[in-house]
């Protein structure tokens, strides 16, 4: 009987839709396309709750309230405190009818995925009716970057008045861009960038601050107390990268972070 009912509403012109919908609609889709059986799976599971709800006159869940459910579960795996972090679901198309759910909506990541600049969230109902709908979600990040004046050779070192702060929307989280503009006198540029470039830590090659051999300060802190030794590099060392370093007084080994006047940070 349901299938009569479903052939009756048109089962095969919503089959079709969807399947247009879901290569169309997902920018996932692009770089990751869903496994035959999860689009098989959706497919059956929208054409089991659509019909009836065309058909028989069903309360219809408002597809506002599904964009919501996953811009939500988006943004409670945000960092808390981050409200710089812009989440947008895709428009879904208004053609799509699913029955109204019975209780508060479902929302998470497809297994074995993270979230990422584009994902594609399952938002379901399991209460007086049973549907999956994947919406795609883009997440953006307002943030203050530093951009260049002007074009930049490689090789080059950069000082404040290169670089103007500009607050910017970027893909994703705001990870990995030059904050702090002390790292330009002692780095210098990996690659050559344009104009309006934005500054990003990978563009930066930071100085040598020691060499093997020399003697370096050993810094190691806990719980506010702060203890000095000293120390001899036994690799050469970038500003922030991690080198092997050996405490004169001990003889032992140990690895820390390079910092700035010949001062290498050993806390654990």
């Amino acid at each position: 009987m349901l299938g009569r009912g479903l052939r009756a509403c048109g089962a095969r012109q919503l089959a079709r839709h969807l399947h247009a919908y879901i290569y169309m609609s997902d920018p996932v889709s692009e770089t990751r396309r869903l496994r035959p059986w999860a689009r098989a799976g959706l497919l059956f599971a929208a054409a089991l709750c659509s019909g009836p709800a065309w058909c028989s006159g069903q309360p219809i869940q408002p597809l506002g309230s599904i964009r919501a459910a996953a811009m939500d579960f988006v943004r409670a795996e945000m960092p808390s405190g981050d409200n710089d972090i812009v989440v947008t679901a895709s428009r879904l198309d208004p053609r799509l009818r699913f029955v109204r759910c019975g209780g508060p909506l479902e929302a998470g990541l497809l297994t074995g995925t993270r979230l990422q600049a584009q994902a594609s969230i399952a938002v379901g109902c399991h209460q007086g009716a049973d549907w999956t709908v994947y919406v795609p979600v883009t997440i953006a990040s307002r943030i203050h970057v530093w951009a260049l004046k002007s074009p930049e050779v490689q090789g080059a070192r950069l000082r404040a008045d290169d670089v103007i702060a500009e607050t910017r929307l970027v893909s994703g989280l705001a990870v990995g861009y030059v904050t702090d503009l002390a790292q330009l006198p002692r780095s210098t540029l990996r690659h050559p960038l344009p104009a309006g470039a934005v500054l990003m830590a990978q563009d930066l090659l930071p100085d040598f601050m020691v060499r093997q051999g020399e003697q370096v300060t050993l810094v190691a802190g806990a719980q506010g107390i702060q203890v000095r030794a000293a120390g001899v590099a036994l690799q050469d060392g970038r500003y922030g990268t991690l080198i092997r370093v050996q405490n004169v007084s001990s003889s032992k080994v140990v690895q820390g972070v390079v910092e700035t006047g010949r001062v290498v940070d050993v806390t654990p």
